[in-house]
């Protein structure tokens, strides 16, 4: 376990701990001399309207992605469990997207959603629309196309979790059901569900956390600032441009900035862990 322990402590315990001490600084980005500023950094935190605004969009972006990822990865899990000829194939495709990059991804979507690109194209050519949808232009739009690219991306891993969970849920339940006349919906909601409920709290639990920390498909949409005036910026994003910038960057205010996404993240995993417990009370 020594190797374990030691790697742990060297890339996880101690950058954790060091990240607390500088945000009582005003330590710069490439280092240096710095002075101890007490609380002044989570006091300048509390009175920033560009840390609120992120905060708001990372938020915002769980509350939308988090229940879409937890019922939409069941829903393509239901339709390719049944072992059909030619289901491998699907199963494939659908989990084909988890295994590119995020910055392909992001490309691929940029190309998608230009104002040139092809769902605009199609669009004015089918005479649905006349003008351009600004995707990748208009704040809120940007965000939403955020979004859409992360649950694209992440429903086929998900969707791996729930085909290994819909494993176990006893057939007999369903025959049960059946028999007394549930029709398909009622079978998903009384039977389905209950069975995966476990895995649909871990598959909550992971996507919350990962949603708080969405960096990629923001900056590959919304391009360097983060959309129009840095308005898309969540909250690992407005990190980097504080805290990161070489040349106007305060790595102690960054830091700050980290220790609040963590307690955030940490009371979100906490919050989960208490319904888990709820519900198998």
């Amino acid at each position: 376990m020594l190797p374990a322990i030691v790697g742990t402590t060297v890339f996880g315990v101690f950058p954790f701990l060091n990240t607390i001490l500088v945000s009582f600084t005003d330590a710069k980005p490439l280092g240096g001399a710095y002075d101890v500023v007490g609380l002044d950094n989570y006091t300048r935190m509390l009175g920033d309207a560009d840390f609120w605004l992120a905060t708001r969009n990372s938020l915002l972006y769980a509350l939308i992605v988090v229940p879409l990822m937890v019922l939409l990865p069941l829903l393509l899990a239901v339709l390719v469990e049944k072992n059909l000829p030619g289901i491998g194939f699907f199963r494939s495709a659908f989990y084909t997207p988890v295994l590119a990059s995020s910055v392909v991804v992001g490309l691929s979507w940029q190309w998608l959603l230009s104002d040139q690109g092809l769902v605009n194209t199609w669009l004015q050519k089918a005479h649905i629309i006349r003008d351009a949808i600004p995707f990748l232009s208009d704040s809120w739009l940007i965000l939403l196309s955020a979004m859409g690219l992360t649950l694209w991306k992440g429903l086929g891993w998900y969707m791996i979790f729930y085909l290994a969970a819909l494993g176990n849920v006893p057939r007999e339940l369903h025959e049960a059901a059946a028999v007394d006349g549930a029709g398909a919906v009622r079978r998903f909601w009384h039977v389905t569900v209950p069975g995966v409920r476990t895995s649909m709290m871990l598959v909550g639990t992971l996507t919350g956390i990962g949603s708080l920390r969405v960096f990629t498909e923001i900056y590959m949409l919304g391009g360097a600032t983060g959309g129009p005036g840095g308005a898309d910026r969540t909250l690992p994003f407005y990190i980097r441009d504080v805290g990161l910038d070489p040349l106007t960057g305060n790595a102690g205010y960054g830091a700050a900035v980290s220790v609040a996404l963590f307690a955030l993240t940490l009371g979100l995993t906490l919050l989960a862990q208490r319904l888990t417990k709820e519900d198998e009370a």
